[in-house]
């Protein structure tokens, strides 16, 4: 019984000690399992607009006969743009174009965190604290954003214009740190230039994306080149003249 006890107290210890991040602890299920509410139910219709069906037909037109269902991804975002979200209902209505059941769709929307299954503000806030960003002081960005959008990460503002989410890279360490709205990349951030950009959101307008308050143009070095600073070599530059 002592070393039983022993190994309980070792283990909670170990725990309590390993707890070092400042990653926000929120749950994940929304993203794994399902349970029926008034607004996300199989009961709720899904159509795509009539926009949308003729991008659902040039989408499929890419995949040969026996590959549609290469279309999968594409189609659950489409469906995902249309709604703001992506509802159970939606992803029954993309099983039924690509004749699948509807437990292969569940294994697609479930597997990749941009399909968002619950509903979303109508701007996504993705904020990453990946080791470039977080070195970048990418905290004050998130506690810029949370002040300017009165609301945590995981959460959706009151108004609900804003979801603000913590992601892993995305892809942009050179102007660490960035965040993502919706399809626009902000980058080289400060937490003045990201209040800003909420602001700016607020009252409709689109802050122009990519590099704030910088020089420079997309990743170019921020102290200016060092390579490629000469025009390209023409056709047969340095080719011997017998050739």
């Amino acid at each position: 019984m002592f070393v039983t006890l022993g190994k309980i107290c070792n283990a909670t210890v170990l725990r309590n000690i390993r707890q070092i991040q400042t990653s926000a602890i929120r749950a994940s299920d929304h993203l794994f399992v399902h349970r029926d509410s008034e607004q996300d139910n199989p009961n709720i219709p899904f159509e795509f607009n009539d926009a949308n069906k003729k991008r659902v037909e040039a989408i499929l037109g890419i995949y040969p006969e026996g590959h549609k269902r290469g279309a999968m991804i594409p189609l659950l975002d489409l469906a995902q743009r249309q709604q703001g979200w992506l509802p159970i209902s939606a992803m029954h209505k993309v099983a039924e174009i690509l004749g699948v059941s509807n437990m292969r769709v569940y294994e697609v929307a479930t597997f990749y965190t941009m399909f968002n299954r619950r509903p979303m503000g109508k701007y996504h806030v993705q904020i990453c604290t990946c080791t470039p960003c977080w070195l970048r002081d990418s905290d004050s960005i998130v506690q810029a954003v949370e002040a300017a959008t009165n609301c945590k990460l995981g959460g959706t503002s009151a108004d609900n214009l804003f979801t603000l989410s913590e992601v892993e890279c995305l892809g942009a360490c050179a102007n660490a740190p960035m965040l993502q709205v919706n399809d626009d990349y902000y980058e080289d951030l400060t937490p003045e230039t990201t209040k800003e950009i909420i602001n700016k959101l607020k009252v409709g307008e689109r802050p122009p994306p990519g590099p704030q308050k910088s020089q420079r143009f997309a990743a170019d070095p921020a102290g200016g080149l060092t390579s490629l600073t000469t025009p390209p070599p023409g056709p047969g530059d340095f080719v011997r003249s017998d050739l």
